[in-house]
Formats: structure tokens, sequence, C-alpha cells
């Protein structure tokens, strides 16, 4: 089984990512949270910097562009082609409000015609691989019929599903009769994105679909960032290590961000999925989410790793 690391805005960036690879070796690819595609001569520096080879050594990145203009999408490919890169994501899936208004991400989903046409153009004019990240619609589970179509008209590197709609946000489970029909339909490899927390969510998974070589892992990563090694090799998450991971983390924010407020941010963020692993976590999960300098948080979070332990 290969494993993919899920995007996600503001919590996987190169400091986290190079945190999880030398803490949790075993994800075949980390995917870089999207960048808006555009004419520009350069990337904004946040999205460069996160994408630069240097910043991620040893890794195995695909960065992942949002957009629905086939213009933008050709000349962001061609610079992030510039440093190495062979292979771009495109984003179909994101189902945030603000993206989907402006038709992209699981918005550009409900534009079929132009979706179509915008493939017909980056497939005729980009020199790197590209694979696709979507949901399987708008509004109803059957849109994904129609978008198949349009898919296997095109060599994707490889379909990467998420079984639900735009409108289910991540609510509701996962439609795995519609991801059958998919693995079915599809002329390109297919991956699946969607609701694997726990060891038993993956074998549960795998016993229904054992034909599926290539998970990809989101939400239940940044909770359990050693579910992989979990799977993989029963190797359950140390209150320890896992406090390791935290620190390198935290630290490496320091070095790069001004301010407690930017550092508290990003690990108020993190905390938001890791604290409930933790058994008896709510008043510590209250003291994280109220400290305002970084001494209350680091003295709250000691309490945690002192006091409670990961639930397995």
């Amino acid at each position: 089984m290969n494993f993919y690391f899920a995007p996600m805005e503001g919590l996987t960036g190169y400091i986290y990512r190079n945190a999880h690879h030398a803490f949790f070796p075993g994800i075949n690819k980390y995917f870089s949270p999207f960048i808006a595609a555009n004419q520009r001569e350069s990337f904004r520096s946040r999205e460069l910097k996160d994408i630069l080879p240097e910043n991620n050594l040893g890794i195995i990145l695909i960065p992942q562009l949002l957009t629905n203009n086939a213009n933008d999408f050709i000349c962001a490919s061609k610079r992030i082609q510039s440093l190495g890169y062979n292979e771009i994501n495109l984003n179909l899936g994101c189902p945030s409000k603000t993206v989907v208004s402006k038709h992209k991400g699981a918005g550009f989903l409900s534009d079929k015609e132009n979706l179509d046409a915008f493939f017909d153009e980056i497939f005729s004019n980009s020199s790197t691989e590209i694979s696709v990240k979507t949901r399987i619609g708008m509004d109803h589970p059957e849109e994904f019929y129609e978008l198949i179509s349009i898919f296997n008209k095109y060599p994707l590197k490889e379909l990467i599903i998420h079984p639900r709609t735009q409108k289910d946000y991540y609510q509701n489970k996962p439609n795995l009769g519609i991801f059958k029909d998919a693995l079915a339909l599809s002329k390109n490899s297919v991956c699946y994105n969607g609701d694997i927390f726990t060891v038993k969510d993956y074998m549960e998974f795998s016993a229904s679909f054992p034909e599926v070589k290539t998970l990809m892992l989101g939400r239940g990563l940044i909770t359990d960032p050693g579910l992989v090694e979990d799977i993989l090799h029963n190797t359950k998450l140390e209150k320890n290590k896992l406090r390791s991971f935290h620190d390198k983390i935290c630290e490496d924010y320091q070095k790069t961000l001004s301010g407690d407020c930017n550092v508290l941010f990003k690990m108020k963020e993190l905390w938001s999925y890791m604290i409930t692993i933790f058994s008896d976590n709510s008043k510590y999960a209250k003291r994280i989410k109220k400290s305002q300098k970084l001494y209350e948080y680091n003295e709250a979070v000691a309490n945690l790793f002192q006091e409670q332990d990961i639930l397995q």
C-alpha cells in the first residue's frame, strides 16, 4: 500500500512536513497546500518557500495548484517545473465557500463544459504530469458519472477521489457506492481519500476494496501522526516521540515566524486535531487555546504530556 499525506492549508507546510518525515517515515508522497495559480513571473514568497527543493530534502513533494484558468495553470506549472518538479496536482476538492464562490476547487465541478475545455488546454500545453484531487460533485453524488467521463478523456497521472460532494463538506460518510463505481469506470489509476482515522478504519476499507493500492490521509494523520506506522508495523504512538515531534515543529516555527502570536496560531490549529488522542483532554485543550504567550502555552502542553496518556 502507498500512503500520501493530503494537503491541509495552514497545517502541512514544509516545517510540519520535515518534522513528520523525520519522526514518522513511511509516507510515499506529501502534497503541498494549494498555490493559487496566476501568470505572474514569480510566486508569493510564502508559496515559493514552501515548495523550494532545499526546504523539502528527502521528501517526495507534489505541488498543488488551485485555478479554473488554463493559462494560469500552464504559467504556474512551468515555474514549478523549473524548480525540478515533474508532477503537479490540480485541486478540484476544496469545499471552502470562499474558494467555491470563485468557481475553483470543488466549485469548478459544477461547470463541466468549461472544466472539459480547461483539461483539453492544460493537457495540450503542460510539460509536467498532472494528477487530480477531486470530490464527486457539488450537490449530488450522481454528478460524478458525468465528471468521470471528462476525467477519462485525459491521461491523468492519478485520480485522487474524496467521495463526498462539496455540499457535504466533511459531514456525512464518504459515498463508497460512488467510489466503487469510480474504480470500475476510471481509465486512470485511482487513489482513495476520506475518513481513515484509525487502523480499524484502514482494515475495514482494505477489506472492502482490496484492489486499491494507494490511500491519501489528511485529518487522520494530523490527529495521529504515527497512524501509517501503526498500520504498517503495528507500532503504537509513543508519548515521548509525539512530544519530540511537537517540540521540533514549535522550535522551527519560532525560527521562521515573528512573535508569539504567529507561532501560537500555528500550534493551536495543530492541537485542534491532536488533542483528541489524549485521555481526559478537555481542560488542557482550553488552557492551550487560551494561551496568549509561549510560556503559558508551553506550560499547558507540558502538563498535558505529563498528566495524560495517549488513547490506544
